[in-house]
């Protein structure tokens, strides 16, 4: 068994792996990686609220379940959740000066799913306001601070969530993404991240949108543990609007991620929609770099037009402001930040 100083080094399957075989308990998991959120968040704000005797308390049932044999892949794994998903009991802010002292009566369906999956919880991670920025800061915390540099950001909205994952305080981590706000933070964080198709993952019961553009989804330091939790996510719940066609009986994410893919044909395309922006040479070398890798691997890369014109821009601002619109407010706390 690897040193406990070494079990944030493990991928969120191989630390449930250890727990299944008893070379590690929850309660040990849980305190180690809550011992690294003390040491390393507030330095980097990957969290607006850390849940320690929550987290104990889970992992001391987790521990006293272990007996039972039949496990979930992520069972007794520690994760957090974004701030802007409904944790009963627990202060949800939403990124708001508004909503600081806002506490749920009722979890959100992913989050029940989380519990299902035998995961446990650290926490609500870092999230601009209502998630409405590619960068993560905020009035209540502060900014989330990129872990290779502190100096530069950890993208966003889902910037809190990346900054644990990297760091090694949970294995892996609950996110979401409108318009970028899983695929920025792992861009930037060096991390993997999924965004599912809408109505893989349930929204309800309270966080489902007009326009459908926000969906959550897992970030992980790898493949196989970012599939892993998207099993852990995935399905459909009465209410929503969408549903995502299910996988064929038997079929889990995470065996699709353990299956060659085949010869892939991959088109990829450098300049940006947006007009008037230059794409950073580094970035095209790490583009560069990335194809040649595909191509190693024995895969197609094709050079393709760029997909969208500039009015996408617009179409987009148009979604997003439509969406955003709909969080409940009050006078009270349209005063509190700033509106």
């Amino acid at each position: 068994m690897t040193a406990p100083t070494q079990l944030h080094a493990l991928g969120a399957l191989e630390q449930a792996a250890a727990v299944r075989k008893g070379e590690v308990g929850p309660v040990e998991l849980v305190r180690h990686h809550l011992d690294r959120v003390e040491r390393y968040d507030e330095r980097f704000g990957a969290f607006v609220t850390v849940t320690p005797d929550a987290a104990l308390a889970g992992a001391a049932a987790a521990q006293e379940r272990r007996v039972d044999g039949d496990l979930p892949p992520l069972f007794g794994v520690p994760t957090a959740v974004k701030d802007l998903v409904d944790t009963a009991g627990v202060r949800t802010t939403y990124g708001s000066k508004a909503f600081a002292g806002h506490v749920p009566e009722a979890d959100a369906y992913s989050v029940t799913r989380l519990r299902e999956a035998g995961t446990i919880s650290l926490g609500k991670t870092n999230t601009p306001e209502f998630g409405c920025c590619c960068y993560t800061d905020n009035d209540v915390t502060g900014p989330a601070r990129n872990p290779w540099d502190p100096a530069l950001s950890a993208g966003g909205s889902s910037g809190g969530a990346a900054v644990a994952v990297a760091l090694g305080l949970v294995p892996v981590a609950h996110a979401s993404d409108g318009g970028g706000s899983i695929r920025i933070p792992a861009s930037v964080c060096g991390l993997f991240g999924i965004k599912p198709s809408r109505g893989r993952v349930s929204s309800g019961p309270a966080g489902i949108e007009v326009n459908g553009l926000s969906v959550q989804g897992p970030l992980a330091r790898g493949v196989r543990d970012a599939a892993a939790l998207l099993d852990a996510l995935a399905g459909p719940a009465q209410g929503d609007p969408h549903w995502a066609p299910p996988l064929p009986p038997g079929e889990t994410f995470l065996s699709h991620a353990e299956r060659s893919p085949g010869r892939l044909r991959i088109g990829r395309y450098a300049r940006p929609a947006a007009e008037g922006v230059t794409v950073d040479p580094v970035c095209v070398a790490a583009w560069e770099h990335a194809s040649r890798l595909l191509e190693g691997l024995g895969h197609i890369v094709e050079d393709i037009p760029t997909p969208f014109g500039p009015e996408i821009s617009g179409h987009f601002v148009t979604a997003w402001g439509c969406s955003r619109s709909a969080t409940p407010s009050t006078p009270v706390r349209r005063s509190c930040c700033g509106r």
